[in-house]
């Protein structure tokens, strides 16, 4: 009964003090034609042993990107943590801490959540920065629903070289909550902006690993009373190109898994958020502020939730009803120890390991490098489609990186390729001879 603890008395109970004579009649609401008419097709139930064993042989069914070269991207980013991160995180005092609502016995999460907000204003050059998001991809939604709100507006115009998970959300967001989406290449994103347009919606370094001063866009946007919202997918990126606050950006987010933050199959990871301050009230989330209390002594509390669970749905400004805590503390422990110099320094490896690998690759017969800038990923054009070229250097032990055709289908030979600090000069040999073999 370890899963499913409740006995048949104990659902009498509850039914009986609802005052419902049975299961069905408690979800008589929801129609009919939308119930199941039989179980679900599920295995029978498993002790624990057997339920060990099962996702023990699921789970060796799949290739660490840690085991073997890794060249894997497109959003999600293998860097080193050090060890130090994971220990401080698991201390007891953060790793159980939920919501600080008590800031007199909070104070230890809410000064991390404080410092956290004054690093991602700093990298991000703005002026303000909320104590995180779920992710990047919400976060950019997040952002275009808060420039609907800023400008009167309902309609966010999306560069083509946004990542489509975040145009995905971004027109999820838009279907469900009453504002309009386009999508225009990012040279004619200055001609489609219009009287209805509250949002520029763009990322640094792009899907395709392009690397762009926006400060013209950003120029523009503002003649025509629109927002820009520059996105990051690489935080790392943040240690050697110019940030977006210094090319005009009104709202930054990213994703911030790359700091402190491993790959884990895909989440949980870390949205970034951060604002021109008089846009501040406007911003999603929550916000830790510094104060002293009556004795003088210096501390922290929640100064902005605007928030469902704090004020009435329909004037929140955003239904996102928590940040990623202990996410977001990993992504501080990480930064802190790096220093601005060891920030600066790591994305320098980056780039530099990029470079060097993108110059192996290019030299193979008719594949060409797509993108002519890039911080440490970039995409490659091979002389046929990417998917089964990958699939086969996987079966050889290489994960030789993402074809653009998962993503999307019109770039079929499109190959997306990421280099980090972790990138040794034998991964590179390693890649390089399998895809000269595999294009022959």
């Amino acid at each position: 009964m370890r899963y499913l603890p409740l006995t048949e008395e104990d659902r009498r109970a509850m039914l009986g003090v609802i005052g419902a004579k049975s299961v069905d009649e408690l979800f008589g609401d929801i129609p009919a034609a939308l119930r199941l008419s039989a179980p679900l097709d599920l295995p029978p139930g498993m002790g624990e042993i057997e339920i060990e064993r099962a996702l023990a042989a699921l789970a060796g069914k799949n290739m660490a990107a840690d085991s073997v070269p890794s060249f894997l991207g497109a959003g999600a980013y293998r860097h080193h943590v050090p060890a130090a991160v994971d220990y401080l995180v698991q201390r007891g005092e953060f790793l159980t801490s939920y919501t600080p609502y008590q800031p007199e016995i909070a104070q230890g999460t809410l000064q991390v959540l404080f410092e956290f907000q004054t690093q991602v204003a700093l990298i991000t050059d703005m002026e303000v920065a909320n104590a995180s998001m779920y992710d990047g991809a919400t976060a950019a939604a997040e952002a275009a629903m808060m420039a609907n709100r800023v400008t009167r507006r309902h309609k966010a115009l999306l560069a083509g070289d946004l990542h489509p998970h975040y145009r995905e959300v971004i027109e999820t967001y838009g279907r469900f909550n009453g504002f309009a989406t386009s999508v225009a290449p990012i040279d004619a994103l200055v001609a489609a902006i219009d009287d209805a347009t509250s949002c520029v919606v763009v990322q640094n370094p792009g899907f395709f690993g392009d690397v762009r001063d926006y400060a013209a866009l950003a120029e523009a946007c503002h003649k025509a009373g629109t927002l820009l919202v520059v996105a990051v997918a690489e935080v790392v990126s943040l240690g050697l190109i110019k940030p977006p606050g210094a090319m005009g950006a009104d709202i930054v987010v990213a994703e911030g898994q790359s700091l402190g933050n491993a790959l884990e199959y895909g989440g949980p990871y870390l949205g970034l958020f951060a604002t021109r301050e008089k846009f501040m009230r406007q911003m999603p989330g929550r916000l830790t502020g510094q104060t002293v209390d009556a004795d003088g002594r210096r501390g922290f509390v929640l100064t902005l939730s605007a928030r469902e669970q704090h004020i009435r749905r329909e004037k929140a400004t955003s239904n996102i009803c928590t940040n990623s805590g202990l996410c977001a503390l990993a992504f501080s422990i990480h930064l802190a120890l790096l220093g601005e110099v060891g920030f600066a320094r790591l994305a320098e490896l980056n780039h530099l390991k990029a470079v060097q690998l993108a110059e192996r690759l290019e030299k193979l017969p008719e594949v060409s490098l797509v993108t002519p800038s890039f911080f440490n990923e970039f995409t490659l054009r091979l002389p046929r489609p990417a998917a089964p070229l990958v699939d086969a250097l996987a079966s050889r032990g290489i994960l030789a990186g993402v074809p653009v055709s998962r993503l999307m289908p019109e770039r079929a030979n499109d190959l997306l390729v990421t280099a980090t600090e972790l990138t040794t000069e034998a991964d590179m040999d390693a890649l390089a001879a399998a895809l000269r073999e595999a294009l022959r």
